[in-house]
């Protein structure tokens, strides 16, 4: 029997407390449409994640994005640093983006410290501003660094940090079995009582256990 098609609402996350909706909805899909992305909905992802707080306003954070629909070699290029199962259902994808950080700007003395976490806090404004545009985001660390340092030609003092599928729903049935049932899959997540601490570590916090 063939399993029924995944509506976005019923991968809500169930949560304990009320979140915001989109926070809610959101969720990392493998099934992507065949439809491109137009620019100023695209351009709206990026301006979201150039509007996140950074250590001392550094921005570290640059987009290497390649469109399928628009420079399908560009898109190649990005795909073809994907390893395993990610290229298989990341060459769907309406863009494929890299994520790339300075760790090290000659300017800052010591380094950015923080420089990974505030691409990661750009990358989440990026993936909420796109579940409200009807987009979903699918991060991967799954991809070659060497080879898009080399086709992307990012200089050394820069680093790859994370690669991104974005797109449109589609139905699952286009994915192989695998990921077909990684895809239908219930959402979970660990216990509050685990990642919440009162005072000191180990201690779980009464109001949240």
């Amino acid at each position: 029997m063939r399993r029924r098609y995944v509506h976005p609402t019923d991968k809500r996350a169930v949560t304990t407390y009320p979140i915001n909706d989109l926070l809610a909805s959101r969720w990392s899909p493998r099934a992507f449409a065949d439809r491109a992305i137009p620019t100023d909905v695209l351009g709206s992802l990026l301006e979201a994640a150039r509007w996140a707080p950074s250590s001392r306003n550094l921005q570290p954070w640059h987009f290497v994005i390649g469109e399928r629909h628009r420079d399908p070699d560009g898109f190649a290029r990005i795909l073809s640093t994907l390893v395993g199962a990610n290229k298989s259902w990341g060459k769907n994808a309406s863009v494929l983006l890299i994520a790339v950080t300075e760790p090290e700007p000659e300017n800052v003395k010591g380094g950015n410290t923080y420089a990974y976490y505030d691409v990661g806090q750009a990358m989440a404004h990026l993936s909420i501003q796109a579940m409200s545009c009807g987009l979903y985001i699918h991060q991967m660390g799954g991809f070659r660094r060497d080879k898009a340092r080399e086709l992307l030609e990012i200089p050394d003092q820069y680093e790859p940090v994370v690669s991104a599928a974005i797109g449109y729903l589609a139905d699952p049935s286009i994915l192989s079995d695998t990921m077909r049932e990684r895809e239908l899959a219930p959402r979970s997540r660990h216990p509050l009582s685990e990642q919440v601490f009162s005072a000191k570590w180990g201690q779980s916090h009464p109001d949240y256990v």
